[in-house]
C-alpha cells in the first residue's frame, strides 16, 4: 500500500523525544514529589522572577484551566505565593515562595548533573544541536503559514 503522506509525522517525532528526555529527569521529579507542571513553574518562577498567570501557562505551556489548579496545590504546599498587584487589584503575581525556593535549590543541582551526565552519553553538540534546532523552529513560528484550504464540507456523512 503506497503511503498518504509522504511527510515526516513531526508531532510524533516531538512527543516521543520529549517521552524520551523527561525519562532522564522525572527520576529527580518523584524522588521529591513534583510534578513535570509544577517543576515547569518553578524552573521558570527561579530564571523570570514574579510572573502572571498567564505569563506561566504560555511559558510552561500549561493551559489556563489547569494552570489555576496546579497554583492552587502549590500554594498549598507553600511553594508558590501569589499577590495582588497594587496597582491593578485585579492582575495576581505568582513568585517562588520560601520553601518553592528551598526545593529549587536542592533539586537544581540534581538537574545540573543529569544534564553533564546526557552531554557525557550523547556528546555535549547533540544536546546542543537539538537545542538550537527547537530554538530555530520556535522562532520560525512568527513567520505565518497559509492555512490549506478545506473542502466545502466537514466530515462526510453517509446518512
Amino acid at each position: 500500500m503506497a503511503r498518504r503522506i509522504s511527510h515526516r509525522n513531526l508531532p510524533q517525532q516531538l512527543l516521543k523525544a520529549r517521552d524520551a528526555l523527561m525519562s532522564h529527569f522525572r527520576p529527580v521529579l518523584n524522588h521529591f514529589g513534583v510534578t513535570e507542571q509544577q517543576w515547569r513553574i518553578l524552573r521558570a518562577l527561579d530564571e523570570r522572577g514574579p510572573l502572571e498567570p498567564r505569563e506561566l501557562c504560555e511559558l510552561c505551556q500549561i493551559l489556563s484551566p489547569s494552570m489555576a489548579g496546579v497554583l492552587a496545590r502549590m500554594e498549598e504546599l507553600e511553594l508558590v505565593a501569589r499577590a495582588r498587584v497594587a496597582a491593578d487589584g485585579r492582575r495576581v503575581m505568582v513568585s517562588l515562595a520560601p520553601e518553592g525556593d528551598r526545593l529549587f535549590e536542592e533539586i537544581a543541582p540534581l538537574i545540573e548533573r543529569q544534564y553533564r551526565l546526557m552531554e557525557k552519553a550523547w556528546g555535549k553538540r547533540v544536546v546542543d544541536d537539538v537545542s538550537a534546532a527547537l530554538e530555530g523552529f520556535i522562532a520560525a513560528q512568527a513567520t505565518p503559514v497559509p492555512q490549506v484550504e478545506l473542502p466545502p464540507h466537514g466530515r462526510r456523512s453517509d446518512s
